[in-house]
């Protein structure tokens, strides 16, 4: 299994790059929003990877998080959505947006990605709700013990700094548990407050969700 790939840039297509690696030259497929990151062509560059396994073909798909390649495998766990779909998934909404698409069942977020059906995506949604919060605590725990840099490229001088999950999410998570909340009640709160202010801390966040889970009336 290729779970990292890091190297140069040397070229881009529409849906994939080519990443030479010490002489080696791996093509990886990625996602429209994974490919806007990318540094300038011929500059250090380092991605996760899936690889996936056919008959009569091997296929490498690239991700800036390890929670964007959880969601992809997820993603692919659902019928009717292969390869293709769960990277149009992801380059639409990314794995934020997927996340919290899951956990407060909004299947027509998913259904804006090319080649989604409305039916398609209420399956996504239904079959991976219980799924939501573990890969939300997971990119909250790993944005918390990392940091900024979530992925090293090989050359000190030249890094790839990607985007972060806010840790206060897992922390938030774990709190509503203890309080004896359903996960996947907890998890469409945390992602409802967290929706509109992406930066509150731990405290603002878990007051806000306690909100939503306040009874009505």
């Amino acid at each position: 299994m290729i779970g990292k790939i890091a190297g140069r840039l040397e070229y881009r297509s529409t849906d994939h790059v080519l990443i030479d690696v010490r002489g080696v030259g791996y093509v990886v497929y990625i996602s429209d929003r994974v490919m806007a990151g990318l540094p300038a062509n011929g500059e250090a560059v380092a991605l996760y990877t899936d690889l996936l396994v056919r008959e009569d073909n091997l296929q490498l798909f690239g991700f800036t998080t390890l929670v964007e390649k959880e969601w992809h495998r997820l993603l692919m766990s659902v019928q009717g959505i292969g390869a293709k779909a769960s990277m149009a998934i992801l380059g639409k909404i990314g794995a934020e947006g997927v996340s919290r698409a899951i956990a407060l069942g909004d299947w027509n977020a998913i259904a804006k990605a090319k080649g989604v059906g409305p039916k398609t995506a209420q399956r996504v949604a239904i079959e991976l709700k219980d799924k939501a919060p573990a890969v939300m605590a997971m990119g909250g725990a790993m944005a918390d013990a990392l940091g900024d840099e979530v992925i090293e490229a090989p050359e000190p001088a030249k890094r790839t700094t990607m985007p972060k999950a806010n840790p206060a999410q897992a922390e938030a998570l774990s709190a509503l548990a203890n309080l004896g909340y359903a996960p996947g009640d907890a998890a469409a709160a945390v992602a409802e407050a967290i929706g509109g202010m992406p930066d509150l801390d731990t405290p603002a966040l878990i007051r806000a969700a306690l909100k939503l889970l306040a009874p009505k009336g």
